[in-house]
């Protein structure tokens, strides 16, 4: 599918975040660079129409810096269907996190460590060194810059979270961190969803559906080549899983100087692997991380495609809390999206 001439699709524009208390959740999100933007809210009616959540819901959309995707919007439900995923296993389907780059992945370590002290509900791993790009050169070390980068999951009630800080190179597209933030953190560069399709069909909805670029198409980590995939995704010796990643059309598949941030990365399970499915626990009403949004133009043109592929209870265009043209599906692996018109 190539992009029509008034149609467009960026990275992924935002992580939607159910709380129970705005308040506290910005303080969180201030730490890392975040600020507050808009606000608006739909009555419980208007919030089934778009989301199929019979509650009233407030929102508030944080900014980060002058980022244009990896936003967060706090979704603020009067009545909560479920408390979503927690700290519960990043190995189910239905899984979200989302990924930022930091300078500073020893100060989080230092608050999460504190926090464990304190005794807060908190699960975070190891900062394990991982070669993402070039795996096969090899270098001396203590002579030859280290090329790679240090990355953490860490999980809390409401967070699911994977920070990563580079060594040895820069991205000039692939996020911006705010050092004015306390923990030096850039807007969202990459979310994460589990899947299980040995067809690999599903994956076809968001190259041909939705028209996003196709990148890092079936790289593999198995438990003996990744700690931090082994630790992460709880791999027990001879587990595998295969990466397929889904960027912004104007991002570019051989020149990884060149890729964008907004990335989704769909990490795919073989399907001999017996994984629990967490669905009901991160969609829209769910608290935690529920869904995530994609800013489009052409928003008319969208809904006739989705209605036509294999997507399931697509709704009708209308207003969300902000005013914006939007509507929701659930795309055929299972997942909860709505699209955004870009104004």
């Amino acid at each position: 599918m190539t992009q029509g001439k008034n149609t467009a699709i960026e990275g992924i524009y935002e992580v939607c975040i159910g709380v129970p208390d705005p308040i506290s959740a910005i303080q969180y999100w201030e730490q890392f660079g975040y600020r507050i933007g808009q606000m608006g809210e739909l009555s419980a009616d208007a919030a089934y129409q778009l989301y199929k959540v019979n509650s009233a819901l407030k929102a508030i959309r944080l900014y980060h810096q002058d980022a244009d995707h990896g936003l967060i919007r706090l979704m603020i439900w009067e009545n909560p269907t479920n408390q979503g995923l927690g700290i519960s296993s990043m190995k189910v389907k239905g899984n979200r996190w989302g990924t930022a780059l930091t300078a500073d992945l020893l100060g989080i370590l230092n608050h999460a460590e504190n926090a464990k002290a304190a005794g807060s509900t908190i699960r975070y791993s190891h900062p394990y060194w991982e070669v993402i790009y070039d795996k096969d050169k090899k270098s001396r070390p203590f002579i030859d810059a280290a090329f790679g980068v240090r990355e953490m999951m860490l999980l809390q009630p409401l967070t699911r979270q994977v920070l990563f800080q580079r060594f040895g190179y820069v991205m000039p597209h692939y996020g911006k961190i705010n050092h004015n933030g306390a923990l030096a953190t850039s807007q969202f560069t990459h979310m994460g969803m589990i899947v299980q399709d040995d067809s690999k069909e599903t994956l076809r909805f968001y190259e041909e559906v939705l028209g996003l670029l196709r990148v890092r198409d079936d790289v593999e980590t198995t438990y003996e080549s990744s700690l931090a995939g082994r630790d992460l995704f709880e791999l027990n010796p001879g587990e595998k899983f295969i990466v397929t990643a889904f960027d912004d059309p104007r991002s570019s598949k051989s020149d990884f100087m060149a890729a964008r941030s907004g990335r989704l990365y769909i990490i795919r399970f073989p399907e001999q692997i017996r994984l629990e499915s967490r669905f009901e626990s991160a969609q829209p009403g769910s608290l935690g991380m529920c869904l995530y949004t994609y800013h489009v133009s052409g928003i008319h043109t969208y809904f006739d495609r989705i209605r036509a592929s294999n997507a399931k209870n697509v709704t009708d265009i209308v207003n969300n809390e902000f005013g914006e043209l939007s509507f929701s599906f659930v795309s055929p692996d299972g997942y909860f999206w709505t699209l955004v018109e870009k104004n």
